[in-house]
């Protein structure tokens, strides 16, 4: 009898809480739909990798002067362009863009030479920096091993990609890169870590990987880093006949 009536008090203390909680006005499917404001209308690209209407180009195949200067020293960026396309002249400098940037959707097409020479990482090899900082590899990956975390479609020496998505050399290849900038806290140390996506020949080959620090060599990437903002896109010039083209940019 005691069981009987326990249960009966819990079911009416339940049905009181839930009288009290129960939403006094009955929910209606338009009460949750935002109108405004209305979102953007742009115009995607006809094809695939071509600029949106919202892109910023930054390289069209024709003038590399406009939006590039070389790394170094500032001057006139040093690479060759022919046939719509932009190739590294070796010991000339790495170039940057002249503006700077800080979450994006990146597009850019890279070319390795045609004319296999070297091994590993002596093969094609260049580097797309984020901000100037964070490198993502560009190096010639078909039927030539490397360290993992070296390969192209990494993000030097912090992540390996999933796959190796490279085509033959010689072949026009593509990188999709979303990149969300980091956020710092006052001593120096990351409160938000960059975060990059990388898509490879339309492959995903970084899910929004999260970076451990600035891009180097020798040594690991270190948390600890000068607190920064905005920064250039950066190509490096690594001694190799590397091609780009059609790089455009989305500001995020």
């Amino acid at each position: 009898m005691k069981k009987v009536i326990i249960s009966a008090v819990i079911f009416v203390c339940a049905s009181v809480v839930y009288a009290q909680q129960k939403p006094t006005m009955e929910m209606k499917p338009e009460m949750t739909e935002v109108w405004e404001p209305e979102v953007k209308v742009i115009t995607p690209g006809a094809r695939y990798g071509d600029a949106p209407s919202d892109a910023i180009v930054l390289f069209d195949g024709t003038n590399l002067e406009e939006e590039w200067i070389n790394e170094r020293d500032g001057g006139k960026p040093g690479w060759k362009i022919e046939d719509g396309a932009m190739t590294v002249v070796p010991r000339a400098g790495g170039i940057k863009t002249k503006r700077e940037f800080e979450n994006y959707q990146l597009h850019i097409e890279w070319r390795s030479p045609s004319v296999v020479k070297g091994e590993s990482q002596g093969r094609g090899n260049s580097g797309i920096f984020m901000q100037g900082i964070y490198e993502v590899q560009v190096l010639d990956n078909y039927n030539n091993r490397t360290y993992r975390n070296g390969q192209a479609g990494s993000i030097y020496k912090n992540h390996a990609p999933m796959v190796n998505a490279c085509k033959p050399p010689g072949e026009w290849q593509t990188y999709d890169i979303i990149y969300t900038a980091p956020v710092f806290k006052a001593d120096g140390t990351y409160l938000v870590a960059p975060r990059i996506t990388v898509i490879h020949n339309g492959v995903v080959v970084q899910n929004a990987a999260e970076v451990r620090g600035p891009t180097v060599y020798i040594g690991v990437p270190e948390y600890f880093v000068k607190p920064h903002g905005k920064g250039p896109i950066s190509l490096q010039d690594h001694g190799d006949l590397v091609s780009f083209r059609n790089i455009w940019i989305r500001e995020i």
